[in-house]
């Protein structure tokens, strides 16, 4: 296996890592601890495409297992904010992204029956950055309120109107994403109609 897919499967074995610090209030600062490892996970995401084009490493098991881990870490964490009271999200955003999720897998997999790889497009990579971006606003979010106590009055409006807003920007990046997604692949999809 090369370094690429040794950090790909480094970021989904990471994901059980992030979800103990979340819910084992135990852990002195777990927030914290939470959003280092989620930051190393998304980390792992930019360097296994660089280091995989620079080098030329690019291989179908990489092209298959980097969305996959992507989604994976993605919606561990949006599930998590779902449950955490201190975070409260609303469950339609996630219903949107894992929706998404679900559909250009499957366009994937009628592709990959013609022997096509769909490598991750320009939107779906924006998508995915924001979205990591946007988790790690919301866990910086957790440490500031709830491991430090800091800015009380502020976390309201932050709350509301900065996470809130985050966690829909992503959510609308993920329709166009998909949109682009479906659109570019829908002779995969009509040839099984």
């Amino acid at each position: 296996m090369n370094l690429p897919n040794k950090l790909t499967v480094l970021r989904i074995i990471l994901v059980p890592v992030f979800l103990a610090f979340i819910y084992i209030e135990s852990i002195p600062l777990h927030f914290l601890w939470a959003a280092i490892i989620f930051a190393i996970a998304s980390l792992t995401d930019m360097l296994d495409g660089k280091i995989a084009r620079k080098r030329n490493l690019i291989t179908t098991f990489g092209k298959f297992l980097d969305p996959l881990a992507d989604k994976i870490l993605v919606i561990a964490a949006l599930a998590v904010f779902v449950e955490l009271p201190e975070v409260q999200m609303s469950a339609i955003p996630l219903v949107i992204i894992i929706t998404r999720e679900f559909m250009v897998s499957g366009m994937r997999l009628l592709a990959a029956e013609d022997g096509v790889v769909i490598a991750a497009g320009i939107w779906g990579k924006l998508k995915t950055a924001f979205t990591m971006a946007a988790i790690v606003v919301i866990l910086l979010y957790l440490v500031v309120f709830y491991d430090f106590g800091a800015f009380g009055d502020a976390q309201e409006f932050i709350h509301t109107w900065v996470l809130g807003g985050l966690i829909w920007i992503s959510a609308a990046l993920t329709v166009i994403s998909g949109v682009v997604y479906m659109k570019n692949g829908w002779k995969f999809v009509a040839k099984t109609m």
